[in-house]
């Protein structure tokens, strides 16, 4: 191998750098732990991102070979054509490979390294990954996503699309973790919950539900859990309803946030919220800068929800359950079928 020369300063790259792999979870992990072993010892360095990842980042495309002595290649398996491709564009540089699984000792992949520091299938017993020391981590809200694409009895009045739409793109600009959910119930597809329970068990571990649902509002509140709710019908409808009945405030209207196209062909829904914003579940974090007036809407409830209304939700879902108890239509079913009976 030839000696490193040039600047002193490391290019730090994984699959997170190509322009045909990917990032995961873990993979992020074990870059965070390399920075931190990196920072510690004072050493200068540069992290390549895929432009599919993170189009602000530095790309392969920005990189000039000539400014590094050292590559780092971090997690995941050295093996196929991009990775020996490294070798040759930074042919200058020693290189290593480290918290790496090894599939074959022999390949290009593995050979064009100076040194080789393995988690595992390089001959000797499997190490720890690198993503388990990572640094800790910020808690995030989680938040579950419960729309629906239907309800076509409202005709002209339905606003689902662009609502759907509207608060996909809100929400992908939000530090949270979402899980899109269901509340259609099938016991074939294990995607999907069997039972209201495993339903329910679900809503109960969230910090927050975002849902145009009635049964998404209901069904949060039953779990004790805020919802964030937008009627999807123009002028609203049994959602609206359903908040009222249910004593929630968290309520936005279709027009708020799918607002129609502009005169030159606009998206409905409006601009897309700008940056990810810090913060995690206590604070619930700012605003992100989305449509107005509904990006200002969805962030009032957004931080309400995830602040005093996690008390208001449980309150209210206790409710439900109590004695005394708001009246529903069942309450009166027993009376109507009296009547009905004695009028036969």
């Amino acid at each position: 191998m030839s000696m490193a020369h040039g600047r002193d300063r490391i290019l730090v790259t994984g699959w997170f750098s190509l322009l045909h792999g990917e990032a995961t979870a873990g993979d992020v992990l074990a870059l965070a732990r390399v920075e931190e072993v990196l920072r510690g010892a004072g050493l200068a360095y540069d992290v390549v991102w895929s432009p599919g990842f993170r189009a602000d980042g530095t790309h392969f495309a920005d990189v000039d070979p000539a400014a590094y002595s050292r590559l780092l290649f971090v997690c995941g398996p050295v093996h196929g054509p991009q990775v020996e491709e490294l070798h040759r564009r930074f042919a200058h540089c020693v290189r290593i490979a480290v918290g790496v699984s090894v599939v074959d000792p022999a390949s290009p992949a593995v050979t064009g390294f100076d040194r080789v520091l393995a988690r595992d299938g390089a001959g000797a017993g499997p190490g720890l990954d690198l993503a388990a020391r990572a640094p800790r981590l910020p808690g995030v809200p989680v938040v579950g996503v419960v729309l629906t694409h239907g309800q076509h009895e409202y005709g002209g009045r339905r606003r689902h699309a662009e609502v759907a739409a509207g608060l996909t793109r809100w929400l992908a600009g939000k530090d949270c973790a979402r899980l899109e959910l269901e509340t259609r119930l099938d016991a074939r597809d294990w995607r999907l919950c069997g039972t209201p329970a495993q339903l329910e068990s679900v809503l109960a571990r969230l910090d927050l539900v975002v849902t145009d649902r009635l049964h998404g509002l209901v069904l949060a509140l039953r779990a004790g859990t805020p919802a964030l709710v937008v009627d999807p019908v123009t002028g609203g409808a049994k959602v609206t309803a359903q908040a009222r009945a249910c004593g929630w405030p968290a309520l936005v209207a279709a027009e708020a946030v799918a607002r129609d196209p502009g005169p030159a062909g606009g998206e409905p829904g409006g601009r897309e919220s700008g940056g990810r914003e810090s913060g995690g579940r206590e604070s619930g974090g700012g605003e992100s800068g989305g449509w107005e007036p509904g990006g200002r809407e969805l962030e009032r409830w957004w931080r309400w929800c995830l602040g005093e209304g996690r008390d208001a939700a449980a309150r209210i879902g206790a409710g439900f359950r109590a004695a005394d108890a708001v009246a529903d239509a069942a309450d009166g079913l027993v009376a109507a079928l009296g009547a009905v009976r004695g009028a036969g």
